[in-house]
């Protein structure tokens, strides 16, 4: 089996929707992901993921499933760095690192913030509603690993979110969604491809291919968005900062 994670086009967040950037990202992707074979879609039920999904599944003549788990991750906190409300992965680095638990693929929701805000039990509800997904198609949680009851070479494609990605791939892979979040950064349109291996019968886990891809976007001559990053320099007075 194959999952292709896409996150949604330049978004404008105002009113959820895409920016005109964005569109053409999303016509881009779809150029692209017409010519895959893919056999289910799944949609997070925000418009701009949404609006992201609809050009590949016009061009596809398909329809999708919208499921409310892959929704933005949002699980506001009450940040103790900066003292507002925020989704809980925009920490500064130097702060969010000192605490070792983070790091840990069963205790990152454990700390006294985090579980005054319920941010364990929102993970828990995309860990079940992927699962769900998964053994629709033929493969059952076990464990860290899942089995195979009915293997197969389907390819599912997921329209979301970064912030949900990260707690897809965290938990196929059995890593704290809060080094995804820090650690990587999945540009608008991106397309994360993670693939099923199953070196002993009947048990199989979950690699990914390739995080964030956007040749599609490089071979049409269109630089990705930069939503998503921060700036690369602190006296880039024009890139986000905080």
């Amino acid at each position: 089996m194959r999952l292709l994670i896409v996150r949604h086009g330049d978004p404008d967040y105002e009113h959820d929707t895409l920016t005109p950037a964005g569109h053409r990202e999303a016509a881009l992707a779809a150029e692209y992901l017409s010519g895959e074979q893919i056999d289910a879609f799944y949609l997070s039920p925000l418009g701009r993921a949404q609006d992201t999904a609809r050009y590949t599944l016009d061009a596809m003549h398909r329809t999708g499933e919208t499921l409310p788990w892959l929704c933005e991750f949002y699980a506001k906190i009450q940040h103790p760095d900066t003292g507002d409300f925020r989704i809980p992965w925009d920490w500064l680095p130097a702060f969010w690192t000192a605490e070792p638990r983070y790091y840990d693929k069963d205790l990152w929701h454990q700390t006294d913030v985090m579980r005054e805000y319920r941010v364990g039990e929102a993970a828990v509800l995309v860990y079940e509603g992927l699962d769900a997904v998964l053994a629709a198609h033929g493969y059952v949680r076990d464990g860290m690993v899942y089995r195979a009851e009915q293997p197969n070479t389907k390819t599912l494609a997921f329209f979301c979110h970064f912030g949900v990605e990260c707690v897809m791939l965290g938990h196929l892979l059995g890593i704290s969604p809060m080094q995804l979040w820090h650690g990587f950064c999945a540009a608008p349109t991106s397309i994360t491809t993670v693939y099923t291996e199953e070196r002993r019968q009947g048990i199989a886990s979950f690699r990914v291919s390739r995080f964030g891809d956007t040749s599609h976007l490089y071979a049409a001559g269109v630089q990705p968005s930069f939503s998503g990053r921060f700036c690369e320099r602190y006296d880039n007075a024009d890139e986000r900062h905080d």
